[in-house]
């Protein structure tokens, strides 16, 4: 449930902070003070629209956040394999707003808004006149009954099966273009594999030709450099060099180690110089080694060859690993082609095992739905019957359809016929706007314990409504606060007053803006709202006393 709420710089609202309990509350006041927008709050928390406008006047970012408690094992589980983890068994969701976007936070964390609207989703949700709305949409009306009827597993098989369907026919028509397309596809993967082939690649070769084409380019210079080396290192016939110099200092010393000791080191010392020197000499005329033949008649060998790769990378790829690569699709692709018939076979066989096996899903979905439908036809029918349309028929109309659809082989709709001797036809076609409030809140009421959340907000679901009628929805809604928190918006004097609370909304003007404020109510405050909702101009005793019995009324449901 909703514990605590927060909301800064929407509309009219500054600062407003909210304490929310258990069971029932109805949140009143004047038109126009400020009742939807925290309506429009909450609904931040479930993903909609961030509309700047919301933002107060004057101000650079508004924000909302609430503090959620009390969570339900299977809302806790939902949330953990998002990745939250409510060991205290509670979260908090917030939205902040800017002119230039909005951010979202769940616990702190920073996610998207469709991570905070599937979070919102499992911990509460609000229905107003858009969701009565909603009903009259047939394609909601297979979801509705599929979450009285608990399809969710065979739900998930069935999507699953559905998937694959839709995937093997797509290959199949992907299959069946037409021959010439075919034909033509066929001759110019033929002709990329001969042309890649061709070439007879290897991995790592253009490196390899790269390094010799830069070395024989640079052949003159290295020639120069080594001969310049080698001079250095072991001299002419008239020359010495460093090779011969370090051999005859090394000599020196060791002719005097007998008398000067540490000369034997330093001998021992230029002795190793003078391998290192030789074994670089060694080493520096191999540098200028370019194998036997033609270094020139190489150069033209290895530029063609790279040449021939950098055409090839063109039209293939931009390494040659992938060319090969590509060469290797291409014979998958040619492999397909020229195995269509077989794989057009194969592929109609797992369609038929697979659709054989949907249907047999479908159809426990279809059995399922059909006993739900039953159940639910009964029980909305009494509900509707408490809420003043006793003559009223209800039926869930569960229809098998020969081809696979997203959600099974059904056609799901409710029917109503709201008066004796009328058929049962669509809703859209018969229900006014209070039939609907009730039509809906039957279906909630039915449902609630199949919602699996926590928190439910109803926003003027008394529109259309009065009299007696508007008690028995507030009784209704009080109920299903028994086994969740309910939030109601209301101008119903009937149904304020069989709330558990009841919070009272107000605008004030401070320092020349106005601000929205929100409190809860006593009982004699209780009474006093009460009565303005049923008074007139003025409220005199009589309409106090009236008042003061609803709430005495109200308070023994």
């Amino acid at each position: 449930m909703i514990q605590s709420l927060h909301i800064e710089n929407i509309a009219v609202v500054k600062t407003l902070d909210v304490e929310l309990g258990e069971g029932m509350t109805v949140l009143s006041g004047e038109t126009g003070a400020g009742k939807s927008i925290i309506i429009d709050s909450l609904g931040l928390l479930l993903g909609a629209k961030a509309d700047r406008e919301l933002i107060r006047t004057g101000e650079s970012r508004a924000c909302v956040s609430a503090l959620f408690s009390n969570i339900g094992k299977e809302t806790a589980e939902k949330l953990a394999e998002m990745g939250f983890e409510t060991d205290d068994g509670s979260v908090m969701l917030s939205r902040t707003l800017t002119h230039s976007g909005s951010s979202a936070r769940i616990n702190g964390r920073a996610v998207t808004v469709s991570m905070l609207r599937e979070a919102g989703g499992t911990l509460f949700n609000i229905h107003g006149q858009n969701d009565n709305q909603q009903l009259l949409d047939p394609r909601n009306h297979i979801r509705l009954l599929d979450n009285f009827a608990g399809c969710g597993a065979l739900l998930e098989e069935y999507s699953a099966l559905y998937k694959e369907i839709l995937h093997i026919r797509c290959e199949i028509d992907s299959m069946r273009k037409d021959s010439m397309e075919q034909n033509r596809l066929r001759e110019m993967l033929k002709f990329q594999i001969a042309d890649i082939d061709g070439a007879k690649l290897k991995t790592g070769e253009e490196e390899a030709l790269t390094e010799l084409v830069t070395k024989l380019q640079s052949l003159e210079k290295i020639n120069k450099c080594c001969a310049l080396v080698d001079k250095a290192l072991r001299g002419t016939d008239k020359s010495h060099g460093a090779v011969y110099l370090t051999d005859r200092a090394a000599s020196a010393l060791d002719s005097v180690s007998a008398a000067v000791p540490e000369a034997a080191a330093l001998a021992e010392r230029l002795n190793d110089i003078r391998y290192e020197l030789e074994d670089i000499a060694e080493s520096v005329y191999s540098l200028s080694d370019t194998g036997d033949g033609d270094p020139t008649a190489k150069l033209d060998r290895a530029e063609a060859r790279l040449d021939t790769i950098t055409k090839l990378k063109r039209k293939y790829g931009s390494t040659v690993q992938e060319i090969l690569d590509f060469r290797n699709s291409a014979a998958e692709r040619l492999d397909m082609i020229e195995n269509a018939g077989e794989r057009e076979e194969e592929l109609s066989e797992r369609l038929r095992e697979t659709e054989k096996k949907a249907k047999e899903v479908a159809e426990a979905l279809t059995q399922k739905r059909k006993g739900a439908a039953k159940d639910l036809d009964r029980r909305v029918c009494e509900t509707l019957s408490f809420l003043d349309m006793p003559k009223v028929r209800f039926e869930v109309s569960v229809k098998r359809i020969e081809d696979f659809t997203a959600f099974g082989c059904d056609k799901v709709e409710f029917l109503i016929s709201t008066n004796p001797g009328e058929p049962l036809l669509p809703m859209e076609r018969i229900a006014s706007g209070g039939e609907l409030a009730r039509i809906m809140l039957s279906l909630k009421n039915v449902l609630n314990e199949c919602d699996g959340v926590s928190t439910v907000i109803f926003d003027e679901i008394d529109t259309g409504i009065s009299g007696k009628t508007s008690r028995k929805v507030g009784i209704k809604l009080k109920e299903i606060a028994a086994g969740s928190q309910v939030l109601c918006v209301t101008h119903s004097a009937q149904i304020a007053s069989v709330a558990h609370h009841h919070m009272y909304i107000s605008k004030s003007e401070e320092n020349g803006r106005v601000s929205t404020k929100l409190c809860e109510l006593d009982r004699m405050g209780r009474i006093e709202e009460i009565a303005r909702i049923l008074g007139g101009i003025e409220i005199t005793e009589a309409v106090r006393h009236a008042a003061e019995e609803m709430l005495t009324e109200g308070e023994a449901y």
